[in-house]
């Protein structure tokens, strides 16, 4: 794990997750870049596209170069090599290419959650990242100054088009040596003979050279209350899951389990887009 992208708005809650960031760092000896996105409103975006320089804009950027200078001076990123870059842009298509343009290894983003209206029309960046990063996502919930991975979930259907993220998440186990808990939630929508769904994860992990791990079937009202109920009921450190990464009206009308955790689970969320 080289590098490590935290994106930040100077909220209470960013720095949750750069605490984290910090402390995977050092384990890892990896970068950590700090992103802040400047989004500017649209006239002073196509100033500053043609070429005008706007004074509003360069105190904005010179205020955000400022605080992002007395956050890399942080105790807690002492000998961490650090980038801090400001980008005007908005959020979810800044924090992508600076992903691609850095090559990050994994994105990690604080998240207060949200409720009721404002979680069905609004949506956090952290939300939206969720859906849309190519990159593995973990969503820091609150402040965590002893970080651990050590027993670690991975909720899946554990079809065939889960292998690829489920690569993905080993790789991070690995730098934990992390216990996995391998679970499907069966719901009385979604029910499966019990024989069916382990022969489904027996012939998944076949697979893998999976040693330290489990695997399990929950059963529960709905799949996430299944995953975040099973994630309690083992004192999870992580919850981790693919997501689909709908949008639009698929995403609307289907809504995302991944998201949903997101903004409900209070334990650290890791997705894999599939």
């Amino acid at each position: 794990m080289k590098r490590i992208l935290v994106p930040t708005d100077f909220s209470e809650h960013a720095e949750d997750a750069l605490k984290v960031a910090s402390q995977i760092a050092k384990k890892n000896n990896s970068e950590i870049i700090i992103l802040h996105m400047l989004e500017l409103p649209s006239q002073m975006n196509d100033a500053i596209l043609g070429g005008t320089s706007i004074p509003e804009t360069m105190l904005f950027m010179k205020k955000a170069n400022e605080m992002l200078d007395q956050i890399s001076s942080r105790p807690y990123l002492e000998g961490i090599q650090i980038t801090e870059i400001v980008k005007i842009d908005k959020p979810i298509h800044g924090i992508t290419q600076i992903g691609k343009e850095y090559e990050i290894d994994l994105i990690i983003m604080g998240s207060h959650g949200s409720s009721g209206i404002e979680e069905l029309l609004i949506g956090s960046n952290t939300e939206k990242v969720v859906r849309n990063s190519e990159i593995p996502v973990l969503v820091i919930k609150k402040n965590d100054t002893n970080f651990r991975a050590s027993d670690i979930v991975f909720a899946s259907d554990f079809s065939s088009e889960t292998k690829i993220p489920f690569e993905k998440f080993l790789k991070f186990t690995k730098v934990f040596d992390s216990k996995i808990h391998l679970v499907t939630i069966c719901t009385p929508n979604s029910f499966k003979p019990t024989h069916e769904v382990q022969q489904t994860i027996d012939t998944f992990v076949t697979e893998f050279n999976l040693t330290n791990y489990t695997a399990q079937i929950y059963n529960d009202t709905n799949i996430e209350k299944g995953i975040i109920n099973f994630s309690n009921s083992i004192n999870a450190d992580i919850i981790g899951m693919c997501t689909h990464g709908r949008t639009g009206f698929a995403h609307f009308f289907n809504g995302s389990i991944s998201e949903g955790l997101v903004n409900h689970a209070i334990r650290p969320v890791l997705t894999f887009k599939i």
